[in-house]
């Protein structure tokens, strides 16, 4: 098992900059393909950009590339998302989460952190 606790998260005006970080503890964190995800109020959870095992290999959502980073240091058992250009639609709480595989499918991993709210105003 691991355990994950992002933060980073807060206010910020439309075209400002973020950083989420994502810390793990537990079980290896090098062991697993890493997500950042997000829910806004009323929609589903959707897929923001994940990272492969060793870091070799990222894939973003359409809605993001161009604007947001995902990194990892397993030296620090961490996990980043550096979001550059913020829209207010961007607004939602993100969720890190760990599985042993990337995927964009929300279902396919087991574990998750409890979430940091990004809110961006116009």
């Amino acid at each position: 098992q691991v355990q994950l606790v992002e933060s980073g998260g807060g206010l910020v005006q439309a075209g400002g900059s973020l950083r989420l970080s994502c810390a793990g503890s537990g079980s290896r964190f090098s062991s697993y393909a890493m997500g950042w995800f997000r829910q806004a109020p009323g929609r589903e959870r959707e897929f923001v950009a994940g990272i492969t095992r060793s870091g070799s290999s990222t894939n973003y959502a359409d809605s993001v590339k161009g604007r947001f980073t995902i990194s990892r240091d397993n030296a620090k058992n961490t996990v980043y998302l550096q979001m550059n250009t913020l829209k207010p639609e961007d607004t939602a709480v993100y969720y890190c989460a760990a599985d042993r595989f990337l995927t964009t499918s929300h279902i396919a991993y087991a574990y998750w952190g409890q979430g940091t709210q990004v809110t961006v105003s116009s």
